[in-house]
C-alpha cells in the first residue's frame, strides 16, 4: 500500500465517523469468532471468513477496474503473507477464543504493534531503534505481565490460549514488516495486495483443513448466527474494514489512521461483556491500558524526552489488511 501525501487539517466530519467504524468493525470480530468457533472448528471459521472477504474484495475491484498482480514473484511474497499474515493469525485467534474470552483476546491483539517493532528493527532493518521505541517497548512488556496476572501463577487452559493469542499477533508481527519490505513497493494498488493475499490464504485452507480436521460441519447443522457471524468476519471484517482503512489513510494518513489501535480493544471489551456476558478481571484492562501507553510512546505520541515527534511506527500499521 503506498500512503498518499494529505492534508495537515483534514476536516473530522469527512473522516472521524469511518474511523470509529473501523474500530467498531475490528473490534467486534473477535465476537464473531467467538460465536463461530462454538459450532465450527477454527480451521473452517477462518476459511469461511476469507472466502467471504476475497469475494467482497473482487467485487470491489471489478467495480473499480483495479486488476489483481500479475508479477509472479509478488504473487510467491504474497503467499508468505497470505499464510502466516492472514491463514495463521486468523486461525490462532480461533483456536485461542475456545480458550478464552472474546475480550482477552482482542486486548492481546493489541500487542501486535509492540511485538512488530523488534521484527521490524532487527530482523527486516526497515526501522530503526530509538529512545522513544526502546521505553515504548519495556512499557508494553510490563503490561504484558500484567495481563497476564503472572502474580497468580500461569497455566492452565486459559494461559494456553493466551499463548495463542499471543502467538496470533506475532504472526502479524512478522507479516507487516515483511509487507513493508518485500510488497509494498510492488507498484500494485494496496486493494489489489489485499485480495491476492486473501486468495493465497484461501487456497492454502482449503488445502490444509480438510486434511488435518476432516470435513466441515454440514452447513445444514449450523445455526444462523454462526452462519452470519462468519459471513460478517469476511465481508465486512475482512473486506469492508480494509476499503474503510484505506480511506483513512488517504483522508489524514498513516499515523492518525493507524490510531484505530486504541479503538479495538474497547470495542472488542464492551462488545464482548454487553453481547456475551463475559467477565474480565481488574488487571486485563489495567494491563490493556499499560500497553497502548507502551504503543503511544513507541509511536511517538507521547515523548520520553523532547525531541521532533516521530512517527515511529505508521509505515508499518498502515500496511496490516486486518488488526483481528
Amino acid at each position: 500500500m503506498k500512503t498518499a501525501t494529505t492534508p495537515d487539517k483534514a476536516d473530522p466530519r469527512g473522516w472521524l465517523p469511518g474511523f470509529v467504524l473501523l474500530g467498531v468493525i475490528w473490534g467486534s470480530s473477535f465476537l464473531f469468532i467467538k460465536v463461530g468457533v462454538a459450532e465450527l472448528h477454527p480451521l473452517y471459521v477462518t476459511l469461511g471468513r476469507v472466502l467471504a472477504g476475497v469475494l467482497t474484495l473482487l467485487v470491489v475491484i471489478a467495480v473499480t477496474r483495479d486488476r489483481l498482480p500479475r508479477d509472479l514473484r509478488l504473487w510467491g511474497h504474497l503467499t508468505v503473507t497470505g499464510v502466516v499474515g492472514t491463514a495463521m493469525p486468523f486461525t490462532l485467534f480461533g483456536y485461542g477464543e475456545e480458550r478464552v474470552s472474546s475480550s482477552l483476546a482482542g486486548i492481546w491483539n493489541a500487542t501486535t504493534a509492540l511485538l512488530v517493532l523488534p521484527l521490524a528493527v532487527y530482523l527486516f532493518r526497515t526501522e530503526r531503534m530509538t529512545v522513544n521505541r526502546a521505553v515504548g517497548l519495556l512499557i508494553g512488556f510490563i503490561g504484558v505481565l500484567v495481563v497476564l496476572g503472572v502474580w497468580e501463577g500461569l497455566g492452565g487452559a486459559q494461559f494456553t490460549g493466551q499463548l495463542m493469542c499471543i502467538a496470533a499477533a506475532a504472526c502479524y508481527a512478522v507479516a507487516i514488516p515483511y509487507t513493508k519490505r518485500f510488497i509494498s513497493d510492488s507498484g500494485a494498488s494496496g486493494l489489489a495486495l489485499a485480495a491476492g493475499q486473501l486468495i493465497t490464504a484461501t487456497i492454502a485452507l482449503a488445502i490444509v483443513a480438510p486434511l488435518a480436521v476432516g470435513a466441515p460441519t454440514p452447513l445444514g447443522d449450523l445455526s444462523g448466527k454462526a452462519i452470519a457471524s462468519i459471513l460478517a468476519l469476511g465481508a465486512i471484517g475482512t473486506g469492508l474494514a480494509f476499503v474503510l482503512n484505506m480511506r483513512n489513510i488517504q483522508i489524514v494518513g498513516a499515523t492518525t489512521a493507524s490510531m484505530v489501535t486504541y479503538l479495538i480493544p474497547v470495542f472488542a471489551v464492551v462488545l464482548g461483556v454487553l453481547a456475551l456476558d463475559e467477565h474480565i478481571t481488574w488487571h486485563q484492562p489495567v494491563g490493556a491500558v499499560i500497553v497502548l501507553a507502551g504503543v503511544a510512546v513507541a509511536q511517538g505520541l507521547i515523548a520520553t524526552r523532547k525531541r521532533p515527534r516521530l512517527a515511529a511506527m505508521a509505515p508499518e500499521a498502515e500496511l496490516a489488511t486486518d488488526r483481528a
